[in-house]
């Protein structure tokens, strides 16, 4: 740690504190502020004055209180002990502050993020005597059941290493020494870094790997990559955060790091009341068990917001360099953004468009940058992914709302909610006719069987062009009535109600609804175009739609996505009664 440089606050604005006498202080240096030591950062430099955003309530802090310079930036701790833990903005364990403090959590405390007092057993792989750099694994933690913890050389580490042994130890125990031309460099199973430097990485590699979530709409219309990024704009009660929480649920990820960043109290103690009962889908254990979540409520300090997003990109980051799977959820974004204005607003910069910094795209664009399929650093080599989803609250609902603007320049993925699909009970409430991907040009690869995957594509193609087909449709049959146009445009009206009713609509609180794998979703879709297919050859022969309509097998296919698929066969079934009852219907016509 640098020496420490006393200043002396002069100006108390909200979050914002301007101190005097800081020489030698520089951009983003962690500050304790105030008899109570809160945290903040430094955020502007002006001559010997700097203003510091403040991540803790300033209420009761006045000038002429003292200002502690630690000379380092804000910085996260990486090693065992993240997994299942619940952090706020500035990685503070919520568990350990409410069983030393109790609910009421105090201004300036200071646990650390990793536990002190819990050992882990350490098992390395690197050989002592050999060549290390940046990246390079050295041993192994388990974690969790899910979880086997990487521990890998610090970036900036190069050398030899020696004294490397296996045993129990704490995150600050020492675990063997690097060798390097500055001397040596102490190892343990944790290390720091700060949060607004993205890890380095070796290679950045093309998103082309599909991030599977078991949400219909998402995998089949507009899927996100491994390494994909993703924006969730709506309204209010659109079901923003429900799309989040089942994405963190169910989503094709190793580690799913969570931030709730200015988003309601009752919404963010959901997920901690929920995520602990929650079963992994993939592995039958515990969903929490590979779980990292950071509560950033709304009531909670304004400048923390920004602190929780650069915090849980790091800790995804880290996990990612083991050559892990990541999915981060980052519930909203739009509250960091009016964090960022209120900041701004407080240091009187010139404002931009609707109040936001001149800055907030390239802040956004910054984060959003930090997601990627890459080849990490070290050796063995080995490859990880980070995706970022991030919610976007803009104000009614606008979506020409900077924030929401700002964050479609930059991410490839576009869920927009649709308050009129909310109010009609449609979950997820995604608009298929205004949601885009730039990653559904991979879909078909995420079948082992390519001519099934080939199949799938073709098949959201042409149920895409039924709800296009639809939408036309819909404006004449409100003028002229459904019996004025063809039967055709008939049976394409009712396939594309069926396309969202029993395909795109999907009930979060179902036991089998709630996921749907790749191939349910591929037989699922089968069976809609396939009724279609059938009845419109039979509509040639002169068969009527209002038969065809009414037969049994079509209250088959509404209930197929509620047969688990381990009962596959069911659903495959149902493709048999539909020629057959067809084939009965059109006997009898032409007969």
């Amino acid at each position: 740690m640098a020496e420490e440089k006393n200043g002396k606050i002069v100006k108390v604005a909200g979050p914002v504190v301007v101190a005097e006498g800081m020489l030698g202080a520089h951009m983003y240096d962690v500050v304790r502020v105030g008899e109570e030591n809160l945290i903040g950062e430094i955020v502007e430099l002006r001559g010997d004055r700097a203003s510091i955003q403040v991540y803790e309530d300033t209420v009761g802090i006045g000038p002429g209180e003292r200002v502690i310079n630690t000379g380092t930036p804000l910085s996260v701790e990486l090693g065992p002990g993240l997994i299942s833990n619940i952090y706020d903005g500035i990685q503070r364990p919520l568990s350990a502050l409410v069983e030393a403090q109790g609910s009421f959590i105090k201004r300036g405390s200071q646990i650390p993020g990793l536990p002190r007092d819990k050992k882990w057993h350490f098992t390395p792989t690197a050989v002592n005597g050999s060549d290390v750099r940046p990246g390079d694994i050295l041993g192994q933690v388990q974690e969790s059941t899910l979880v086997l913890h990487k521990i890998m050389v610090p970036p900036g580490v190069w050398g030899k290493l020696e004294g490397l042994t296996e045993g129990d130890y704490t995150v600050t125990d020492k675990i063997g020494v690097v060798k390097t031309q500055s001397g040596d460099h102490v190892l343990t199973l944790m290390q720091k870094w700060p949060v607004r430097r993205p890890r380095p990485v070796a290679q950045r590699l093309n998103p082309n790997k599909i991030l599977l979530t078991g949400q219909r709409v998402i995998d089949a219309f507009f899927p996100i990559a491994k390494g994909g990024t993703a924006c969730v704009p709506g309204p209010f009660g659109t079901g923003k955060t429900v799309v989040q929480h089942q994405l963190a649920k169910w989503v094709d990820a190793d580690i799913v790091v969570y931030v709730g960043c200015g988003e309601r109290g009752n919404e963010m103690t959901d997920v901690l009341k929920e995520f602990p009962e929650l079963i992994d889908p993939h592995s039958g254990e515990p969903l929490m068990k590979r779980v990292v979540l950071l509560a950033n409520t709304s009531d909670m300090p304004v400048a923390a917001r920004e602190a929780s997003v650069y915090t849980g990109i790091t800790i995804a980051e880290y996990f990612r360099d083991m050559g892990l799977s990541v999915g981060m959820m980052a519930d909203s974004t739009s509250r960091w953004a009016e964090a960022m204005r209120e900041i701004s607003t407080r240091l009187e910069e010139m404002p931009a468009e609707e109040g936001y910094p001149a800055y907030l795209g390239a802040r956004i664009a910054s984060f959003y940058e930090r997601a990627g399929r890459v080849v990490c650093a070290g050796t063995p080599q080995r490859e990880g992914a980070l995706s970022i989803i991030g919610a976007v609250s803009p104000p009614g609902g606008d979506l020409s709302d900077s924030v929401v603007q700002a964050t479609l320049h930059v991410v490839k993925v576009f869920w927009s909610l649709l308050a009129r699909l909310a109010q009609q009970r449609h979950f997820p409430a995604i608009d298929w006719l205004t949601s885009y991907s730039f990653y559904k040009q991979y879909l078909a690869e995420t079948f082992e069987d390519k001519e099934q995957g080939a199949a799938f594509v073709e098949m959201t193609r042409q149920a895409m062009a039924l709800l296009e087909q639809e939408s036309q449709l819909i404006e004449i049959v409100r003028l002229v009535g459904a019996e004025s146009i063809s039967a055709a445009d008939r049976l394409a009206l009712e396939t594309a109600k069926s396309i969202r009713e029993d395909f795109l609509h999907q009930n979060a609180f179902h036991k089998v609804d709630t996921y749907t794998q790749i191939e349910k979703q591929h037989d699922l879709l089968m069976l809609i175009l396939r009724f279609h297919r059938q009845a419109l050859a039979a509509i040639e022969h002169g068969v009527d739609t209002a038969d065809l309509f009414a037969l049994p097998v079509r209250e088959d296919i509404a209930r197929a996505k509620y047969i688990d698929y381990a009962e596959a066969d069911k659903i495959r079934g149902i493709a048999d009664l539909i020629d057959r009852q067809i084939r009965e219907l059109y006997s009898a016509v032409t007969s």
